[in-house]
């Protein structure tokens, strides 16, 4: 936000003038009484003028309250106390600014989905275990803070401490927008409270986000593709939750990609759940694809993706939680994993702005 001849301007980088003038051209073609004759195409004018009106309309009342601010400083030449009331409105249209340029970057094809998230133990025996479970409770309490809800699909408990793998389903504004930046390796330092010894231990957890995407997209999944297993499903301790078949395995034979659901107790209901995890993993597949084409088409520097080690959390010798592709830290490890993470997901979707700008 900046002050030209006397006036309050947003910045450029909204396009402002350029949005709303796409704005006014969608809205004429959903005026027209042939646009419904393809509903496709039809569908993603509506999507296109939602995400425009998201940065657009909060947009025009930042720019009202500039105008009106601009009024309050002329007026406070006269009369000094209001000194403290403008101070207050620029601190308070520097925040809502902020939070506008960070909506904008949430502009992909799916960011508006909900989000599939599933944690994965790794490396680092009970200590995996018990880092995945940590890890599953972080992202719960994210949502939870911020209004979203969650489900959970699956869940697989360890017999001893903490889970193998566990599903949710995290569903409110733009939660896939926001949470496909975590999908990577998380690694845990810490002194282990398995270990008798009381030495430093270095375990590793998965994440794996996917759009849940509905049934207007079109994934093309052949069914002999798909082998699926049935099995029992099981709670903590490994105790079976029913004495039926009920839990449900995919697997995608010409990915190898394998999701599984068992958190209801209709094996109807978990195969339905199973199918839409499964073609969720395969619309990333083909997002990720596109991404790849069109960082390559800017520079040769890619961004960390699923398989490596995005962020790492210390809590020996000292604690801190570091991300590995953006460098934003913070120095309290509980309050990360008490669900504060809003800090490294503005700064990853920073980064990746970034580093999709077409180089000078």
């Amino acid at each position: 936000m900046t002050s030209v001849n006397g006036s309050f301007r947003c910045g450029g980088g909204f396009d402002y003038d350029g949005k709303s003038l796409l704005i006014d051209k969608l809205e004429s073609e959903m005026a027209s009484p042939t646009f419904w004759d393809s509903p496709e195409k039809a569908q993603a004018v509506v999507l296109e003028l939602k995400n425009l009106r998201k940065i657009v309309d909060p947009l025009k009342q930042v720019v009202s309250s500039c105008s009106d601010l601009e009024e309050l400083a002329q007026m406070a030449d006269e009369e000094p106390s209001l000194g403290e009331e403008i101070n207050a409105e620029l601190l308070r249209l520097e925040q809502a600014t902020a939070q506008l340029e960070i909506r904008a970057l949430l502009s992909g094809p799916n960011d508006d989905c909900g989000a599939i998230l599933s944690v994965h133990a790794r490396e680092g025996g009970l200590d995996a275990n018990d880092w995945a479970e940590m890890l599953l409770g972080m992202y719960t309490a994210w949502a939870q803070q911020n209004g979203y809800t969650v489900e959970l699909l699956d869940r697989s408990d360890d017999e001893t401490a903490g889970i193998t793998q566990a599903t949710i389903v995290v569903r409110g504004e733009a939660a896939y927008g926001y949470l496909k930046g975590e999908e990577g390796i998380h690694r845990l330092v810490r002194i282990s409270p398995y270990n008798a010894e009381g030495k430093r231990q270095t375990s590793f957890a998965a994440i794996d986000v996917s759009p849940e995407i509905d049934d207007s997209i079109d994934v093309d999944i052949a069914e002999k593709d798909v082998r699926e297993d049935v099995f029992r499903a099981s709670g903590a301790g490994g105790q079976h939750v029913n004495k039926t078949s009920s839990a449900i395995r995919l697997t995608h034979i010409p990915t190898g990609i394998a999701v599984q659901c068992q958190n209801e107790r209709s094996q109807h209901k978990n195969r339905a759940a199973a199918w839409k995890m499964l073609r969720s993993r395969l619309a990333r597949i083909e997002e990720e694809k596109r991404e790849a084409q069109q960082m390559a088409k800017y520079q040769s520097k890619s961004i960390t993706g699923f398989g490596s080690q995005i962020r790492n959390y210390f809590l020996h010798p000292d604690q801190r939680v570091k991300d590995a592709r953006t460098g934003f830290q913070m120095g309290n490890f509980h309050v990360v994993l008490g669900g504060d993470i809003q800090g490294f997901l503005d700064a990853f979707l920073r980064y990746r702005m970034m580093n999709m700008q077409p180089e000078a």
